[in-house]
């Protein structure tokens, strides 16, 4: 049986990738209308992915033998990454950078700063999901 915190963290990691999915619905109708609408698309996809791998860590959370710290920390990583990435896209699409998304960028370029920002997000959210991951990995094979 889950904790109260264990059940509040699946409650809301459910909820988190539940809205970001609607995010990504709501991305997806905005693609015509950004500066690179290939970067848009690629900010909407992400965003419907995201939302997914977060209600399913939502859904296999009471299963990790993580201690309360750890649990509280791949939490945040969790969500920060799923957003952060989907944040640092959607500024990409908005912006035209280049940067940080080469392939999708090719022909756009903006300000330093603003490709910073990006980069920012995208790196961050990169970082984050791996050591969230890790955690995830971790926290479903170790033994009680």
């Amino acid at each position: 049986m889950a904790t109260l915190k264990e059940r509040i963290h699946i409650k809301r990691l459910i909820f988190a990738g539940v809205l970001l999915f609607f995010f990504g619905l709501l991305n997806g109708m905005a693609i015509p209308y950004f500066t690179n609408p290939k970067l848009g698309l690629s900010a909407h996809l992400s965003a419907m992915q995201h939302g997914f791998v977060l209600i399913l860590f939502g859904l296999i959370w009471s299963r990790l033998e993580l201690s309360g710290k750890s649990l509280l920390w791949c939490y945040r990583f969790s969500v920060y990454s799923m957003y952060g990435i989907w944040i640092g896209l959607v500024l990409g699409a908005a912006w035209g950078t280049i940067s940080g998304t080469p392939m999708a960028g090719a022909g756009f370029g903006t300000t330093q700063g603003k490709e910073s920002i990006v980069n920012f997000f995208l790196n961050s959210g990169a970082l984050t999901i791996v050591i969230a991951t890790i955690q995830i990995l971790y926290g479903l094979v170790k033994k009680k």
